[in-house]
């Protein structure tokens, strides 16, 4: 089973939830929802389905092939069902996308809201985005259906009512700020400037798309405007890295720093093993590209691709790090926030550190050989090509 290892995140793993195939999320009436074993003609579709049983369900992991992502991280399977070991290393990621109905064209975002001719830029910026990850996603695209996951999918997704929106969470992308300004649009803070770093993350203020039943995901996915910011592959790897390993922390030092310097540092001291700190980049590399980590992945460096499905889920708006104070500012204005609410600009921790840019990228690419930076490109190949990053000199 594939499992997130971390502590403000929820297991993949659900027991009482329904599988489905996937046709389109922009008109629930269209679902054919089926129960794994059952046979196709048994299949019903409904407008608004519940009480669907798991019986025979179980959730197959991940089909490795040669380092680079898979896009659909959790695929429904019979239980106990076995994929030809052929088969899973023979897959190109690309191929995945080939098992989905993609949404239907893309809504135009309602723009009734925006004032000033300040925008046009930024909003000509957001055109392209969306058209080229839906010619991405179309160009990959065949009539065969996938069984997925229906609550996997939206399991990142939170939730905003008042203003009708569902964030796509990326860590290491602006999120701990963008959940600063979900609580303020729903009452819950007057700033975003006095939420705490722990009230964000472990206060547990905001819902998640998730903890819906059937009805309500499928009504908010048609009816509320999508979002997700995204951030060049690598420099969201290493701002992960020094974030979590480079300072002190009491989780990620003792779950992974232990596990990955016991498995990849030779003659590793022991005050090393005992409290996981000091961890090295290399070896944190070593870790992300081994097929049988001894520790799972973590929300913070897996692949968007397989955190917010944007092949799957049609995003409305998709905002990146790299302009990420004006992208922020435009979708608050598209969502009708207040006029006085604009998006934080301060760091949320190690506020002193310097930011994670290309140069400081670089540096830490140098302590990898070629064919483990090459690698590390290759894991996160669907990200580069989702989003129009272009890709490291390796």
């Amino acid at each position: 089973m594939v499992i997130y290892h971390h502590q403000s995140a929820r297991c993949s793993t659900h027991s009482a939830f329904q599988y489905l195939f996937l046709t389109t999320f922009a008109t629930p009436r269209d679902f054919t929802l089926q129960p794994l074993g059952m046979p196709r003609k048994a299949a019903w579709r409904r407008s608004a389905p519940v009480g669907l049983s798991n019986h025979g369900m179980a959730v197959s992991s991940s089909r490795p092939w040669r380092g680079r992502a898979d896009p659909f991280a959790v695929v429904a399977a019979p239980s106990g069902s076995r994929l030809p070991e052929q088969q899973k290393t023979s897959e190109s990621p690309l191929s995945w996308f080939r098992g989905v109905y993609l949404p239907p064209a893309l809504h135009p975002l309602n723009k009734t809201f925006v004032k000033g001719g300040e925008w046009q830029d930024i909003d000509s910026t957001q055109e392209k985005r969306r058209a080229f990850l839906q010619d991405f996603c179309r160009k990959y695209n065949s009539r065969k259906k996938l069984q997925t996951h229906l609550v996997h999918l939206v399991s990142r997704i939170y939730v905003e009512d008042r203003h009708k929106v569902l964030y796509c969470e990326v860590p290491k992308a602006g999120c701990s700020n963008w959940k600063r300004v979900l609580m303020v649009l729903s009452g819950l803070a007057a700033s975003a400037n006095n939420i705490s770093h722990d009230d964000v993350h472990y206060g547990k203020h905001l819902r998640k798309l998730d903890s819906y039943d059937l009805k309500g995901i499928y009504t908010r996915l048609n009816m509320y405007t999508k979002f997700i910011f995204v951030r060049d592959p690598m420099e969201r790897l290493v701002s992960a890295f020094r974030d979590k390993f480079e300072h002190p922390n009491s989780y990620y030092h003792p779950v992974f720093g232990k596990a990955i310097i016991k498995k990849y540092r030779q003659n590793a001291d022991e005050e090393a093993l005992k409290t996981g700190s000091g961890l090295k980049f290399k070896e944190f590399i070593q870790y992300l590209l081994d097929s049988h980590r001894p520790i799972g992945m973590d929300i913070h460096w897996e692949q968007v691709s397989k955190l917010c499905y944007p092949c799957l889920i049609n995003y409305d708006f998709i905002g990146k790090f790299e302009t990420l104070e004006e992208d922020a500012n435009y979708f608050l204005q598209l969502v009708g926030a207040p006029a006085n609410l604009k998006f934080p600009k301060f760091k949320d921790r190690h506020s002193s550190d310097e930011r994670t840019s290309t140069e400081v990228v670089r540096q830490y690419l140098k302590e990898l050989s070629k064919e483990e930076r090459q690698l590390t490109y290759d894991f996160y190949y669907l990200d580069y090509l989702m989003f129009n990053y272009t890709s490291p000199l390796v």
